[in-house]
């Protein structure tokens, strides 16, 4: 299956070197703002898209808001180095993943690689019944045959990077995990940096299936080292 992808940035330069790299192995569409993007996507199918934050009409992050009100595919942010507080805001919007610029494409194609491996076993995930279908901890219920989870038999909507975070936390509840251990285990990459990524996608996990994000009930933060989940202490 050759996959699609859509480039959406206002700098010509950057789209025809994204082009250069990917347009062997994907077919490649191209938008200058996010006006064009939106259009492109409606226009679909799109399979991945790769989106500047700052583009004139429509911004990256006026657009991911759009994007996941109805879709749920991949999206890589770029982002300027001096523009964190974009990329945070934009993976909490919804993003999967953001490169800053400059950037090594080589480094974009192994990112576009890891996030389309990631849908294909999510998708793989929602055609199998695996053995254990469905996990639960107190008023969580993770469905792994339809990759919904539930709070008190409420869905919780999740991106697929999520789902495969809270999935792998429930698979051992109680369990400390590192930032590296996540981000190899979801990402399917060596972890080599710290960044906000896991983070910002803990922090939005959390928005959604706790009553305080602030004082979170199941996913806790043990400093220095990583994350675990847990069922609440019973009063």
């Amino acid at each position: 299956m050759r996959y699609t992808l859509l480039i959406a940035d206002d700098e010509p330069e950057i789209v025809e070197l994204l082009q250069l790299y990917l347009e062997k192995d994907y077919n490649i569409l191209t938008a200058a703002n996010g006006e064009e993007a939106l259009q492109c996507i409606h226009s679909g199918p799109i399979d991945l898209v790769i989106l500047d934050i700052m583009m004139p009409v429509l911004d990256g992050l006026q657009l991911i808001k759009q994007i996941r009100a109805t879709y749920h595919m991949p999206v890589l942010f770029l982002s300027a180095k001096s523009q964190d507080h974009d990329k945070i805001l934009g993976l909490g919007l919804g993003a999967d993943d953001y490169i800053s610029k400059p950037f090594n494409p080589l480094e974009i194609v192994a990112r576009v690689e890891a996030l389309l491996r990631r849908v294909n076993q999510f998708d793989a995930m929602e055609l199998s019944a695996p053995q254990e279908a469905t996990r639960t901890l107190g008023e969580l219920s993770l469905d792994r045959s339809k990759c919904m989870l539930y709070r008190s038999g409420r869905p919780v909507t999740l991106t697929s990077t999520e789902y495969k975070i809270v999935d792998l936390l429930l698979e051992q509840p109680g369990r400390v995990f590192t930032r590296k251990k996540i981000y190899e285990a979801v990402w399917g990459e060596y972890y080599a940096h710290e960044d906000s990524t896991i983070m910002v996608h803990i922090s939005n996990i959390r928005e959604k299936i706790e009553r305080d994000s602030r004082q979170p009930e199941y996913l806790k933060t043990i400093r220095g080292l990583g994350y675990k989940i847990e069922a609440p202490m019973e009063n």
